[in-house]
């Protein structure tokens, strides 16, 4: 019997494929910003729209060619198509919208074929995969499924001139002749026809899908709508994602430059408050605890990183040559070109031949950064101590030896469900919407500009359980940006260390549950925006992209391993790591 992919070999595969089907779509139409988060395309910090449901493979059920076929079609989209123009002509109905946006994909896949040949076989595939993947699902027995069904076929045969999978024949064949090609075939040859005009296109694309979405309105009158919905609902053929598709065609209509999603986290910025700072502290934790106590933290951290294989040397390699940045050191003489030196000049009197009269810059590598590790100090993690703090330790010990700086910083509450916070609401007459409702702990386990050697004994304090209560990541991720800036290293960059959303109960409840998720999002978004610190999420089990433009997705079930640290090496290069 055949092993089945593990989850975890699951999303290295998917990450991997992102990654490449992005550089893909960014060297076709030039734009920089151009990358998948959570398995979604964004253009900086906004997310795109669905487009089609042919575009969106996914690696429990797809090759790579797949892959590589919808990045061509989501590129040729991105080129070829004026999402202004589109949001003019495109019906307001949702399944009339939803069959729009097909037609308008049909014709740039179309123009793009007969402009770059070469993707015809990709997205050839890529249309054959979803065909299969559609006719294996749920969707395939409802009648509006089977309505859409045979659009979408007989809409992409005719517009883009390629032959219609031989799977999709016979499942279609009585739609097709009954109602589908009697009444609509000379729509959709008109469509071919302008598929080169846009402008002309999109009109005549949302007659027909207005048209078309009246006409299975009446075949699917039988059928019970929210079952139609639900069998409809699933990613791969989104067909009912109409809404999504009409708020992004907006926000790319806009002519006031809103930038999307850029905005509504910067709205949730501003309107994030806090009820009450009186009980917030930032403090060391070494400091609470007996140097007895201390000590044995550091006994088990020493015990640990003994029997844990890992080689440091390495890893202090691998960061120098992360985070080094070429300096100028002085001058290097006796060189065949360069500069002339003219303190050799009299050598070219007593000997015409010699040519060692130069001298250069000379270049060292330096790395001239500063690092900090934010640790997400939620009950949850306690499952993973022994890794995390092996994990600071190593870190704030290599980057030293590596020629940088590195500050190990912490964030929970000081108590469970609002604490001394909460109380003062509820004393207060618990007015709506009050913000932030409980006591913030903000954590420094190691300075910037202590030592390893003198901080080592107060980093093991991470190993102190009763710090781990609940999560306020926002205000703490913006609390280790700012003493980052005030730092004199030209590189900064902020690890954030965590293995889940923010969630405090206290504030979850008086505000709404997303509250503290949509204030990190929107501390993020600005942080890089901003370029002064270079932020990242690293997810324990869990993947931080829809927080952090660049995430890593780390598993401590085993330990921590070399292969993880050299990850956390390109991710601090700037490169993605292959997770």
């Amino acid at each position: 019997m055949k092993n089945l992919p593990t989850p975890e070999q699951l999303a290295k595969t998917q990450h991997r494929f992102d990654e490449l089907c992005a550089a893909s779509i960014r060297a076709i139409t030039g734009a920089g910003d151009l990358h998948f988060r959570g398995r979604r395309l964004h253009r900086g910090e906004r997310a795109l729209p669905l487009f089609a449901p042919h575009l969106h493979p996914e690696v429990e059920h797809d090759d790579f060619n797949s892959f590589r076929g919808a990045a061509d079609g989501l590129a040729l989209r991105l080129c070829l198509s004026t999402p202004a123009l589109q949001a003019r002509h495109a019906p307001t109905e949702a399944v009339a919208r939803a069959l729009f946006e097909l037609f308008e994909q049909c014709r740039v896949e179309a123009a793009g074929a007969q402009r770059w040949p070469g993707m015809r076989l990709n997205l050839q595939h890529r249309f054959e995969a979803w065909t299969t993947a559609f006719l294996q699902g749920p969707a395939i027995e409802s009648t509006r499924g089977l309505s859409l069904f045979a659009v979408a076929q007989m809409a992409h045969s005719r517009i883009t001139g390629l032959p219609m999978p031989e799977a999709a024949e016979d499942p279609i064949e009585a739609i097709r002749a009954q109602w589908l090609a009697p009444q609509f075939g000379a729509g959709f040859q008109t469509l071919r026809r302008l598929r080169l005009d846009e402008p002309a296109f999109a009109a005549a694309a949302a007659g027909l899908a207005t048209e078309l979405a009246a006409r299975m309105a009446q075949e699917a009158e039988q059928e019970p709508e929210p079952e139609a919905l639900r069998l409809l609902a699933d990613e791969r053929f989104f067909f009912n994602a109409a809404p999504d598709l009409e708020r992004q065609a907006e926000d790319e209509a806009s002519a006031a430059g809103l930038r999307g999603r850029a905005r509504q986290w910067d709205e949730a910025v501003e309107r994030y408050r806090v009820f009450t700072r009186a009980h917030d502290r930032e403090f060391k934790p070494a400091d609470q605890l007996r140097r007895e106590q201390l000590e044995g933290y550091r006994q088990r951290l020493d015990e640990t990183m003994a029997t844990s294989g890992l080689n440091l040397p390495r890893w202090v390699r691998e960061l120098k040559a992360a985070l080094a940045r070429p300096q100028t050191d002085g001058w290097q003489g006796g060189e065949e070109e360069g500069r002339i030196d003219a303190r050799r000049l009299s050598q070219l009197v007593a000997s015409p031949h010699e040519r060692r009269l130069f001298r250069r810059e000379r270049v060292e590598p330096v790395a001239d950064a500063a690092v900090t590790l934010l640790i997400d100090c939620s009950g949850s993690m306690r499952a993973h101590l022994q890794a995390i703090s092996l994990l600071a330790d190593l870190l704030a010990r290599a980057l030293e030896l590596a020629g940088a700086r590195c500050e190990v910083l912490g964030f929970s509450t000081g108590a469970w469900a609002g604490g001394r916070a909460a109380t003062d609401w509820r004393r207060a007459g618990s007015p709506a919407n009050p913000g932030r409702l409980n006591e913030l702990a903000l954590m420094v386990f190691k300075d910037a500009s202590l030592p390893w050697r003198r901080g080592r004994t107060a980093l093991s304090a991470l190993l102190r359980e009763d710090l781990y209560r609940e999560g306020i990541d926002g205000e703490a991720v913006a609390w280790a940006a700012q003493r980052l800036l005030q730092l004199d290293e030209p590189a900064k960059h902020l690890l954030v260390l965590s293995d889940g959303c923010p969630m405090e109960r206290a504030t979850a409840q008086a505000n709404g549950e997303h509250y503290l998720d949509a204030h990190l999002r929107g501390v993020v978004a600005r942080l890089e925006r901003s370029g002064g610190v270079q932020v990242a999420g690293v997810g324990i089990g869990l993947d931080l992209s829809p927080y952090y433009q660049r995430a890593l997705q780390l598993d401590f079930s085993g330990g921590l391993t070399q292969r993880m640290l050299l990850q956390l090496a390109l991710l601090l290069a700037g490169r993605t790591p292959d997770t």
